[in-house]
């Protein structure tokens, strides 16, 4: 492709952006709403959670098409139909989010930073050159979803109701450029655990997550199923994740699986900055490192090499290391492989900032603790 088509797609694609970001924001929603006759929450198993195999009874859908949103409807889950040559299957334009509902004490229903959501993704559609959706609209479809299958988040000890927002390029199109027409829809589905003991990584120094200049810090499909090989490569192997490396020289550590990476080294909390493009900016990633300074914690958001992290392991300076996001809140890493050697990391119950700060964040989404940092939404009533 040459320079001069490059620079005619690139001025397009931020001319589309521009002229959505200008539309009105400010008009509410007329939400029409499809109920079941059958809800299938009978179905759910609660004593055995998995991770992603039941889903709500309800989900949410909304079209961009000239240039506006429209058509929000909620109705019974179920599968979409989709025309063979819509743009997301052969293009790629596909992106997400990953959040959760909570139930307090009192019955109330708590979301965590859900604002934050409606913002990354906008920033990954941007990423992508597709639309970007208002977070009052965001904000009032998910409530409006959540508050109908509220009974669907159980508040059993570690249960929450995961919720999927996603958007695709939904027009019926062969042709390299950016959609004119998305679809974005959310649903949702009971969860427990998602790791349901420490995992182990194997690091990973031919494979990329991500490269500088690609879509790292954007929440595509892409990523993700770029990283299924290697995953499944190490997963053979007997190791959980992939600890992942930059792409240029495989020395520096970015991201653990699917999730942001911290370590506690010499009393300080020390994680991969994100001035590189090649790593997400997680949500739980932000809350953590808010958490550790307003205890006083040192933390420092810097280059990690695999030459430091070795060494530290093996002099007893690392005295914590775990993985953090959505789906896994905190995940403890019990060992990982360097260079064909494992690690072994010290005893989970030794790691007192790592439970701490599990525990606090988790006390913030049920509503047990003070929410001093104004993270919770409680859904009204």
């Amino acid at each position: 492709m040459g320079v001069l088509l490059k620079k005619i797609i690139f001025e397009n694609c931020r001319t589309k952006i521009e002229s959505i970001c200008l539309m009105t924001t400010t008009d509410s929603l007329n939400i029409q709403i499809e109920k079941t006759s059958h809800s299938s929450i009978h179905k759910v198993d609660f004593d055995q959670l998995p991770f992603g195999k039941y889903f709500g009874d309800h989900m949410f859908s909304a079209l961009f098409r000239n240039e506006a949103w429209s058509d929000f409807r909620i109705l019974p889950f179920g599968p979409i139909s989709m025309h063979p040559s819509m743009a997301a299957l052969h293009y790629g334009q596909s992106i997400f989010e990953g959040m959760k509902a909570y139930r307090a004490d009192n019955g109330d229903i708590l979301l965590f930073r859900p604002w934050e959501n409606a913002r990354r993704l906008n920033r990954s559609a941007e990423r992508l050159c597709m639309a970007t959706i208002p977070e009052e609209y965001f904000m009032d479809a998910l409530s409006t979803l959540i508050d109908i299958d509220r009974e669907w988040v159980s508040g059993r000890e570690g249960h929450s109701l995961y919720i999927r927002p996603f958007m695709f390029a939904s027009e019926a199109i062969l042709g390299v450029r950016p959609a004119q027409e998305y679809t974005f829809m959310i649903f949702t589905s009971p969860v427990g655990n998602y790791y349901n003991s420490p995992v182990k990584l194997m690091l990973e120094t031919h494979y990329s997550r991500a490269t500088k200049g690609g879509t790292g810090t954007a929440k595509a499909a892409g990523n993700y199923a770029a990283a299924l090989y290697p995953a499944k490569l190490g997963q053979l192997k007997g190791y959980s994740q992939q600890l992942w490396t930059d792409s240029s020289t495989h020395q520096f550590i970015e991201e653990s699986g699917t999730m942001n990476i911290f370590f506690v080294m010499n009393g300080k909390l020390i994680t991969p900055s994100l001035e590189s493009d090649t790593i997400l900016s997680g949500i739980t990633r932000d809350s953590i490192i808010q958490v550790a300074r307003h205890w006083r914690v040192p933390v420092e958001e810097r280059a990690i090499s695999v030459d430091e992290l070795d060494d530290a392991i093996q002099s007893g300076a690392l005295t914590d290391m775990f993985g953090a996001g959505t789906a896994a809140t905190i995940a403890h890493v019990e060992l990982v492989n360097i260079r064909g050697v494992d690690r072994v990391l010290p005893d989970i119950k030794t790691r007192q900032l790592s439970n701490d700060i599990a525990r606090f964040l988790s006390d913030i989404r049920t509503g047990k603790a003070d929410d001093i940092f104004e993270w919770t939404y409680r859904l009204p009533r």
